[in-house]
């Protein structure tokens, strides 16, 4: 991984060419443009730069933009399978992280353009190949979104 600083199992950084190279999600269904302080198969921040020009802001809501919080879920996830993925030794395959489950959602306060979103997703446990992380969406230091969730590697 060019660019990247990587010492005993931490990653301190992945761009989105590389994100892409480990989860099939592309535009506009790419919800993560970075990631930072990546302990893989453990913990990782992902960075979502908001804009005005993202596709769903067309109806959720005109005049009022909000990121709709099933996306930020998703973002998390996104982050979260990255975090696995970084962690396998055969990158390159064909498997794929699927969702399983979504616990304990809760939406604080709007994201919104001009928003630089730090998704903050942690292990809590792994059994084969069911993962389940706990991720939080923080803005500017403030809580915006949490989640608990599950998915598969398959």
């Amino acid at each position: 991984m060019d660019d990247t600083s990587v010492t005993e199992s931490f990653i301190a950084e992945l761009n989105v060419t590389q994100i892409m190279e480990m989860i099939p999600h592309r535009h506009p269904f790419l919800l993560i443009d970075k990631m930072r302080d990546i302990i893989p198969e453990e913990s990782a921040v992902g960075i979502k730069n908001v804009t005005i020009n993202e596709h769903f802001f067309e109806g959720h809501f005109p005049g009022n933009p909000i990121m709709p919080g099933v996306l930020i879920i998703e973002a998390m996830a996104q982050t979260a399978g990255v975090t696995v993925m970084v962690g396998q030794d055969d990158i390159q395959s064909d498997r794929m992280v699927y969702f399983m489950t979504v616990d304990s959602a809760r939406f604080r306060k709007p994201v919104v353009p001009g928003d630089v979103v730090e998704l903050h997703v942690k292990k809590v446990r792994s059994r084969g190949t069911v993962w389940k992380f706990k991720g939080e969406a923080i803005v500017d230091g403030v809580l915006k979104a949490e989640a608990v969730f599950s998915a598969m590697v398959a």
